[in-house]
């Protein structure tokens, strides 16, 4: 046991990616909580000029910034193994993959920090050597998945299942109260006319959130319900081949493509449904952010969505890539006003139960100490 037990616990977040989405999200989240909270003094290791950086300086939390130039980056380890002997660092808490095998060299060159694995994506591990080595490390003290379902992908491939547990992602439900309401809505900004109602997925377009299935779905329910408008907020590496999806299928006044928009708490009062038609995914904290806003959620069952979402109770339920499916829910949804009230109201309880930034960093704190003794 560390002499800091007698004292706050020191824990180091590893966060080597450089834009800001759902899993910094969750970073900024837990270090609020538990520096707020709970018996933890915070520092963060990040990119020069990234998202968290920004974040890190504009919220006084010290921070340290690193090349996280790729997985071999050895000075980057060695800087690490350094900040974790000269602060003292109880725990190294790895939140992404670059700084996963970078805490791991860092532990091989002589950190004696405790490390401990945040696990997001649901898909299996990597065959190759390396893969295999650094998530069966014997330095990893615990892997915490974000949802069952990648526990159980996790399992399959480590020598001691047992370091894995769930700990469900969170959202601050005080994120969307008092939220000032824009002069312009997103109807009058996008020159939407009044009758439609909007549908729409806020997430980075990426190839796992399977934006063609999405578009593929607009078209049938647009088919059908013509006062329907759909977008498409974020931005990302597939977002001129979805585009030109859009183009080809001449819908591009009925899906938009907004960019990366800042005003999301105001966007979710402003729209009608969400729909996420991923084909893998964690747990998908967009949907989190829907219930809080008694949003109804159309989705697919992938990965740790039906964690969240249950058929008919929490939500709606489709196979991955099933547009036809994914069509006839969005449809009902919108026609039927009761049976949204309900999705949107167990939504809500669940939330409050099951998904806040509360529980996610209590739980988290719990494995710390665990760690330690």
């Amino acid at each position: 046991m560390r002499n800091n037990m007698a004292g706050k616990i020191r824990i180091l977040h590893l966060s080597s990616e450089r834009s800001w989405r759902g899993g910094e999200q969750q970073i900024a989240y837990l270090i609020d909580e538990l520096t707020d909270n709970h018996n933890v003094i915070n520092f963060v290791a990040c990119r020069k000029k990234s998202a968290f950086e920004q974040h890190c300086k504009d919220h006084g939390i010290k921070n340290f910034t690193l090349p996280f130039a790729n997985e071999f980056d050895i000075y980057t380890a060695w800087k690490v193994r350094s900040i974790c002997k000269k602060e003292n660092i109880d725990i190294v808490h790895i939140h992404s993959g670059h700084s996963h095998a970078i805490a791991v060299w860092s532990s091989i060159l002589g950190n004696s920090s405790k490390l401990i694995l945040s696990r997001r994506v649901d898909f299996p591990i990597k065959r190759n050597w390396f893969s295999r080595f650094k998530y069966n490390y014997r330095g990893i003290a615990k892997i915490i998945c974000v949802s069952e379902a990648i526990q159980k992908i996790m399992e399959q491939d480590l020598k001691d299942p047992r370091k894995c547990l769930t700990i469900h992602s969170g959202i601050d439900l005080n994120r969307f109260q008092n939220i000032e309401v824009s002069p312009v809505t997103i109807q009058e900004e996008l020159k939407i006319p009044k009758d439609q109602k909007i549908v729409a997925n806020i997430s980075a377009i990426a190839p796992h959130k399977d934006y063609f299935t999405f578009v593929d779905t607009a078209e049938k329910v647009i088919k059908k319900r013509k006062n329907t408008t759909f977008l498409i907020v974020g931005e990302g590496p597939e977002k001129a081949y979805i585009a030109r999806y859009i183009s080809e299928k001449k819908l591009q006044n009925k899906i938009i493509l907004t960019g990366f928009r800042r005003d999301v708490p105001n966007l979710f009062r402003q729209i009608d449904a969400l729909l996420i038609t991923s084909k893998t995914e964690g747990l998908g904290t967009t949907i989190l952010d829907a219930f809080a806003n008694k949003v109804p959620v159309i989705a697919t069952n992938a990965g740790g969505i039906p964690e969240a979402i249950e058929h008919k109770i929490t939500g709606m339920l489709s196979e991955v890539g099933d547009s036809d499916n994914l069509a006839h829910n969005i449809i009902e949804i919108l026609e039927d006003e009761t049976l949204t009230k309900v999705l949107t109201e167990n939504g809500y309880t669940k939330l409050k139960e099951h998904f806040t930034k509360q529980t996610t960093a209590f739980r988290t704190f719990q494995v710390y100490q665990k760690c330690l003794k």
